[in-house]
């Protein structure tokens, strides 16, 4: 089939990594792409192959107060419009939309002008913008098998394909675990998100300082992610402790840390347990409690529920408790070795193709849109 695919994604990780590993999929079968976007994400086209992209006005309509609400709402009708100009231009064999409220319009703009949808939504629960979508969307693509929030009218047209990750994190899961072996070094990765996490670095050195004291502990290598302003604090301990530990806001090679650890402890954001699983790493997940709906919890649950990792609410997330976890898994190292093995099965490593195949059935049989007129402006 040949034509072009637009993908509509925030400027998020969460959002673009699956929507980077698509675009991938769907460029080797021969398909043109490109990306609408809002501001954040306009940086993104290099990391998505280097496809055109293209912004318009988005915006949440949850904002505070009536106001916000409706300044939240004249955003998206403008972003509509101008998606509408943009596809009328474009004429897209079919759009994917990858949620968050930067999808809206292009998504919301194909429906009207008939162009085929897909939604994919990477958490355990559907999102909100998502739930917006859903009844316009000719298919709903999950990331989990169990994905709560999709409405019963709308539950005939979703379907299970995984999460598609970067290329990078897919090749750690071809390689074997890492196990732990008596005397080396246990290599932990500790990340908070995009935005890194003042809980962890609160929490993780305290409880990794004071397992220096184990007389059967193994070393530990520690690897975490801090914002600028913790990581003095975070160092202080680990000096003290006598672990060697690396620091950075930002990790540019995360996969290849990834790849090189042994345990994670990290939130549970839809992106984060994905590439956790397609990697075949066990982790320590503290869901983010303010996260919207709950969702990450959600995703943690799963995890946990499939023997790939353990949960620890925030609120029961002390020093002390991750500590004594932790001391477990150092003394059965076997745990976490089948952690890692079932954190492996959990994963997909096929699903690009699943999604990718998914949006080829959505799309009309010659797939070029382009001479049709049926997208006239």
């Amino acid at each position: 089939m040949s034509g072009l695919v637009v993908l509509a994604a925030g400027g998020t990780g969460g959002h673009l990594f699956p929507a980077r590993a698509l675009a991938a999929e769907l460029a080797s079968r021969g398909w043109t792409l490109a990306l609408v976007t809002d501001h954040r994400g306009a940086g993104f086209g290099e990391s998505l192959g280097g496809v055109a992209v293209h912004t318009v006005r988005a915006a949440a309509v949850t904002g505070r107060g009536l106001l916000g609400r409706l300044g939240g709402l004249a955003n998206v009708a403008l972003g509509v419009l101008q998606a509408r100009r943009l596809l009328a231009r474009l004429k897209p064999s079919g759009v994917v939309g990858f949620g968050g409220y930067a999808s809206v319009p292009a998504v919301l703009a194909a429906a009207q002008l008939g162009v085929p949808t897909v939604i994919h939504e990477q958490n355990a629960v559907l999102g909100r913008a998502n739930r917006l979508l859903a009844p316009r969307a000719n298919a709903i693509a999950t990331s989990f098998a169990e994905t709560s929030q999709i409405a019963l009218a709308d539950q005939a047209r979703a379907e299970h394909t995984g999460n598609p990750v970067r290329s990078e994190v897919a090749a750690i899961g071809e390689t074997p675990y890492p196990a732990p072996q008596s005397g080396e070094a246990l290599s932990i990765l500790i990340t908070g998100g995009s935005q890194g996490a003042a809980v962890m670095t609160q929490v993780v050195p305290g409880a990794l300082s004071s397992l220096s004291g184990l007389p059967s502990r193994h070393p530990l290598r520690v690897v975490q992610q801090c914002r600028p302003e913790d990581m003095d604090s975070a160092r202080a301990h680990y000096e003290a402790a006598g672990i060697e530990a690396e620091f950075a806001a930002f990790f540019d090679d995360l996969p290849a840390r990834l790849g090189a650890a042994q345990l994670v402890i990290a939130r549970a954001g839809a992106s984060t347990v994905t590439e956790l699983t397609a990697a075949g790493r066990p982790a320590i997940l503290v869901p983010l409690p303010t996260a919207t709906d709950d969702h990450q919890s959600a995703n943690a649950r799963t995890i946990e529920a499939a023997g790939a990792g353990w949960v620890m609410d925030q609120r029961d997330f002390t020093s002390e408790a991750l500590a004594a976890r932790i001391a477990g898994l150092i003394a059965e190292p076997a745990r976490l070795v089948e952690a890692a093995a079932h954190a492996k099965a959990a994963g997909n490593p096929q699903a690009a193709s699943c999604l990718a195949d998914l949006v080829e059935r959505c799309i009309p049989a010659n797939g070029d849109r382009s001479h049709t007129g049926e997208m006239a402006a």
